[in-house]
């Protein structure tokens, strides 16, 4: 790790000193980012679009400066080993830094309660050791089951859910969903995050994001708050800080003006992605985003004619989402619901229903 920045160029006793120059809370972040001050903040933002495979993850950045913000190309987001030092590597010093990432970063409240779980930033660094060792290992056959242990299942055949509704104490699958994974008006509920099996689970992509960029970023020098756990994004961001929020590109489509994925068009299809790529550029000449012409290109050819194109474009539009609350155009979404605050989380842009 050599080449790479120390995690501690983003230490808390800094942002501190420089969190008392920060604008109020109250202050709209896009007149606050626009602002032309020498002494204003840099932003960072990156989206990392997630999957249980590796070779699944992508990431898309962008960088304010000065008012200035530009859009980079989508790149795989590589070896988690060294993710957070090439995420320091990019940003300028005394720059604030979000991260959003598309997997779930929060639990729902009725198996915390079971758990006996209050605080879910918290409960993160303790995962994995003392009485929950076995967490993050899917059990096998439903009498594993149990709050300590609560994916399952470790692999297909004779499984049920109804084995893990049982085996965590809740009544069914209503129970295991948080509240920003309800249906919505354009689309319907989320899988429940501790099942592991299926083309819509996230209960794998969950324990390989918490184990491979939330914990060890908690458990680094660095200064780091989990939105909206910590706070607003206002009262979050600030220099030599780095926020991690959870995203959901495919409620980004809509936030944006086009209609929900599987609505007429498919982020598979080279040619939908095409259509809406060129909808992304309008939406980018607008908020005055420039991007690289790489990004341009990927974004008129669709992302190529690739299957997994829609990796990429994920990553990318998931940013165009983040770029929107960021600069002011769009809230944050987060309800005042202890709840929430505490042990669910929330995706970033969700309007609460």
């Amino acid at each position: 790790m050599g080449a790479y920045a120390p995690l501690d160029r983003l230490n808390m006793a800094s942002s501190r000193a420089r969190c008392a120059t920060m604008a109020p809370a109250d202050t709209r972040r896009h007149d606050r980012l626009v602002q032309e001050d020498s002494g204003m903040t840099n932003h960072l933002l990156i989206h990392a679009d997630w999957a249980t495979r590796p070779k699944g993850r992508w990431m898309c950045a962008a960088e304010i400066r000065g008012g200035a913000i530009l859009a980079e190309a989508p790149e795989p987001v590589g070896d988690l080993g060294t993710f957070w030092h090439r995420v320091l590597n990019r940003a300028d010093a005394g720059s604030a830094v979000t991260v959003g990432f598309d997997f779930p970063i929060g639990v729902p409240v009725a198996w915390a309660a079971n758990a006996g779980v209050a605080d879910f930033p918290a409960l993160l660094p303790r995962l994995g050791e003392a009485e929950w060792e076995r967490f993050y290992h899917p059990a096998e056959h439903p009498e594993e089951i149990r709050p300590t242990r609560p994916f399952y299942p470790m692999r297909p055949g004779g499984t049920k859910q109804q084995h893990l509704f049982d085996g965590l104490g809740v009544e069914g699958r209503n129970d295991l969903l948080r509240r920003c994974e309800r249906p919505t008006p354009y689309r319907g509920p989320a899988s429940p995050l501790f099942w592991t099996l299926g083309g819509q689970q996230v209960g794998k992509a969950a324990i390989a994001g918490w184990k491979g960029v939330i914990v060890p970023a908690l458990q680094s020098p660095m200064d780091v708050r989990l939105w909206p756990f910590h706070g607003s994004l206002d009262e979050l961001t600030a220099p030599d800080t780095v926020t991690l929020a959870e995203t959901y590109p495919a409620d980004v489509a809509v936030q944006l003006g086009f209609d929900p994925p599987g609505r007429g068009w498919s982020k598979r299809n080279q040619d939908d992605r095409r259509r809406i790529g060129a909808g992304l550029l309008d939406w980018a000449r607008g908020r005055g985003v420039e991007l690289r012409p790489a990004l341009v290109d990927r974004l008129r050819a669709g992302f190529g004619d690739r299957k997994d194109g829609e990796d990429p474009f994920d990553a990318a539009l998931g940013l165009f989402g983040m770029l929107e609350v960021v600069l002011g155009h769009r809230a944050e979404g987060a309800p005042d619901d202890p709840a929430v605050r505490s042990v669910e989380g929330w995706i970033l842009g969700l309007e609460a229903h």
